[in-house]
């Protein structure tokens, strides 16, 4: 599609013309005035682009049909609807995730299935100093991308308002203070891995987990003591 939309721009800019915009000239917005240009246009150039241009619709009729499917089957699946309670994983990641990890029972714990998503790190050891890589390569390439995919979803909503607050923005920002972006993006997508496993095996929304409390500060009262335990508790990937 965006092949044809290319050629398109293409043959209006090889006779100097053009929308005065910057936003997408293929738009129900922008038809007319684009079909009034095409006019311009040399009567046998003309047609081809006219024929291109009903390609194009039909292309994003079936796009169109395929995200309504694709919004039924989030909307009439449990799993996914859980996948999606994480922070980060929307639609098409949610069911990127879901599809891929099939049964959630056949890993023991969240390490097995964040190293499963490519989310462990390689370690190397010597003289009782360790220092851990860059994540292993022999994983779930799909779930790998899915998860740092919904991390960088993250990092790009951590300023709006409604996620200042969330567990994984301060996850994102304390690592990101101490180790860069990279390291950072792949702590919040390790994290999201192991949060989606336990939402996935206790069949559960995720919840925000409960805040521990500054070091030498006073303990938590006995009211807050007694609050629900969060959904997950991947202590690895908050390090």
């Amino acid at each position: 599609m965006s092949f044809g939309k290319n050629r398109i721009h293409a043959t209006l800019a090889k006779y100097a013309l053009s929308l005065d915009t910057d936003s997408d000239i293929f738009t129900h917005k922008w038809r007319r005035p684009l079909l009034a240009l095409v006019e311009r246009l040399p009567p046998e150039t003309a047609r081809c682009v006219r024929q291109e241009l009903e390609l194009l619709e039909l292309v994003q009729e079936q796009i169109d049909c395929l995200e309504r499917r694709i919004l039924e089957r989030v909307r009439s699946t449990p799993t996914i609807q859980l996948v999606m309670s994480v922070p980060g994983p929307a639609e098409i990641l949610s069911i990127v995730i879901d599809r891929e990890v099939g049964s959630i029972d056949r890993f023991p714990s969240p390490h097995h299935f964040a190293g499963y998503s490519g989310m462990v790190p390689k370690v190397k050891g010597s003289g009782g100093k360790f220092h851990h890589g860059r994540m292993i390569k022999q994983a779930n390439n799909y779930l790998k991308w899915a998860f740092i995919e919904a991390a960088n979803v993250v990092v790009r909503q951590r300023r709006h308002p409604g996620w200042r607050d969330k567990y994984v923005v301060h996850l994102y920002e304390r690592i990101l203070r101490r180790k860069g972006h990279a390291v950072a993006v792949g702590a919040v997508a390790r994290y999201l891995a192991e949060a989606t496993y336990w939402v996935l095996k206790k069949g559960e929304p995720y919840r925000e987990p409960v805040r521990r409390p500054p070091a030498g500060s006073r303990s938590p009262s006995r009211s807050s003591r007694g609050r629900r335990a969060p959904n997950m508790a991947p202590s690895r990937a908050a390090s």
